[in-house]
């Protein structure tokens, strides 16, 4: 995985000396048909089966999110809502449209963290 050394100052502190990080440098995008001719290259289904299961599964999961489940994905990771809203003093001072929005929160699997371990890094030039 590539990388830039970029400065970030601290926001509490605008004055003083920022430090340096490592920042991932994006490579690009890798799309649902090219993930699906990966997937054919290694299984028995077509690239147009597998697409069909991923493009329909993406149409489903909002629907599964707004109900307020947890959507586990196996080896892969969890996804669930997390909303976003205003504060009120007392639970009964609290009106649905305090609510600001939801956002989508992904929380891997053991798994695909440990696989994630051996990355090797270079200095993007």
């Amino acid at each position: 995985m590539k990388y830039k050394v970029v400065e970030r100052k601290n926001p509490q502190s605008p004055q003083a000396q920022g430090k340096f990080y490592a920042n991932p440098v994006n490579a690009g995008k890798f799309t649902i048909k090219e993930f699906s001719k990966e997937i054919a290259g290694r299984s028995s289904l077509t690239r147009g089966d597998i697409e069909n299961v991923l493009t329909n599964f993406l149409e489903e999961l909002p629907i599964f999110l707004k109900l307020g489940l947890s959507v586990q994905l196996g080896n892969f990771g969890t996804l669930r809502l997390s909303l976003a809203s205003d504060g009120a003093d007392t639970p009964e001072k609290f009106r649905a449209d305090m609510i600001k929005g939801a956002r989508v929160i992904f929380t891997p699997a053991v798994e695909l963290k440990e696989a994630l371990k051996d990355i090797s890094y270079e200095e993007a030039k």
